[in-house]
């Protein structure tokens, strides 16, 4: 896989206004520390940056995602997500082989923005242990860990 030369080394801000600002975090999903969701069906993982990552990390301008076939596991980097002003890593939530990566964030990175939790999904993995799932937070717990942050 190519790397694209990161510029900076970059830290999800912490959240100034989590009161001000409305965001979506839909129930029946899981989440991560470092604001990426996870749907699962059966032993099929789709991945995506949380609405709150999306706001954070501003205007995507460019993503890089694993090749199918590639296996991630759970909080390595397996991709990378660049915004107007920051570059930042994106980490497994969970271990497995991915199965399809959505090509049209290639062209259209915005989708992320736009749609984090739709068109904006990053990939489909083939899950190796579904019990990593219990590792991952809830909608309740993840917004709890938001406002905790914000204090």
């Amino acid at each position: 896989m190519l790397r694209r030369e990161r510029r900076t080394a970059y830290q999800w801000p912490q959240p100034a206004a989590f009161a001000e600002e409305v965001m979506e975090i839909p129930e029946g999903l899981k989440y991560t520390k470092q604001h990426h969701w996870v749907a699962s069906e059966d032993s099929v993982a789709t991945i995506g940056v949380t609405d709150y990552g999306q706001q954070q990390l501003g205007e995507i301008v460019y993503i890089e995602l694993p090749d199918v076939g590639e296996k991630i596991s759970k909080d390595d980097p397996f991709g990378v997500i660049e915004s107007v002003t920051a570059v930042a890593d994106l980490y497994a939530p969970i271990t497995g082989t991915v199965l399809e990566v959505n090509q049209e964030l290639t062209e259209s990175p915005e989708m992320i923005n736009e749609d984090p939790y739709g068109d904006g999904w990053l990939l489909k993995v083939e899950i190796s242990d579904v019990a990593e799932l219990s590792e991952l937070m809830d909608s309740e717990q993840y917004e709890e860990m938001i406002e905790a942050d914000s204090e």
